[in-house]
């Protein structure tokens, strides 16, 4: 962006659910314009919600840092838009990203461990 001329929006902070079953990662539509982005292009998808009819998806490129002990950082990484804030998140944290790390499920002590 810098080397377009674009200025670079400041960070924003969200809440992204993990999720075994989403192909991307992918922000609510408010997150989106808080930012400013501009479509990149344009994906169809499916989802529970959806059914067998596809679902079509603005695509972003966007930079993202997962805050850790030792925060993993993306710096270029496509993702989708949705709407999740009525289920009190700002996005789903899909398998694009989750196939680098260790993910760890403690049911019975109710912990979720994530490592990169």
């Amino acid at each position: 962006m810098q080397s377009a001329g674009i200025a670079i929006p400041p960070p924003a902070i969200a809440n992204i659910l993990i999720d075994t079953g989403a192909t991307m990662t992918s922000i609510d539509t408010t997150v989106v314009s808080q930012l400013g982005l501009q479509p990149t292009g344009a994906i169809s998808i499916r989802t529970p919600s959806t059914g067998l009819a596809p679902h079509s998806c603005s695509t972003y490129d966007v930079e993202l840092t997962i805050p850790g002990t030792v925060a993993r950082h993306i710096p270029a990484l496509a993702i989708i838009d949705g709407h999740y804030l009525s289920q009190g998140i700002h996005g789903l944290l899909g398998r694009d990203v989750l196939k680098d790390g260790r993910l760890v499920y403690g049911g019975p002590d109710n912990y979720c461990m994530l490592s990169f």
